[in-house]
């Protein structure tokens, strides 16, 4: 299960069930322990980013406004949870959806807007700009 608010927050969890609603119960209760703050930048992502999980690989591209969300599968509904409208996303490697999925947050985890690589390298935000 995926669960977000649209404005960068994302999260996923696994339900395990003998009963179909128990388990998609079970997982939305995971997955809001394991909400997750990602750092956009409009609409899209800050930059190109490749996430690794397992034998699972995903690359994310930003993308113009008005592109939309061109990914498949986990990876598709993970951004759109996480509230990113433009963006160009390829699962390389493995197709098994929970491998996808952890491999997509991964990559979201590794995004960097400006301010938070100014504060890394000590320099002004524009300072990193030219």
């Amino acid at each position: 299960m995926v669960v977000g608010d649209g404005k960068g927050t994302v999260g996923f969890g696994l339900g395990k069930s003998g009963e179909v609603p128990d388990a998609i119960r079970k997982g939305i209760e995971d997955a809001k322990k394991n909400l997750v703050k990602i750092s956009l930048k409009g609409t899209t992502i800050p930059h190109e980013v490749l996430g690794k999980f397992g034998a699972g690989s995903v690359l994310l591209k930003p993308a113009a406004p008005g592109t939309g969300v061109i990914a498949g599968g986990a990876v598709r509904d993970v951004l759109e949870a996480a509230g990113v409208k433009d963006v160009r996303a390829k699962a390389l490697r493995s197709n098994n959806p929970c491998n996808v999925l952890r491999a997509t947050m991964n990559g979201l985890l590794q995004l960097r807007n400006v301010e938070e690589v100014a504060v890394t390298r000590d320099k002004s935000v524009k300072e990193i700009l030219e």
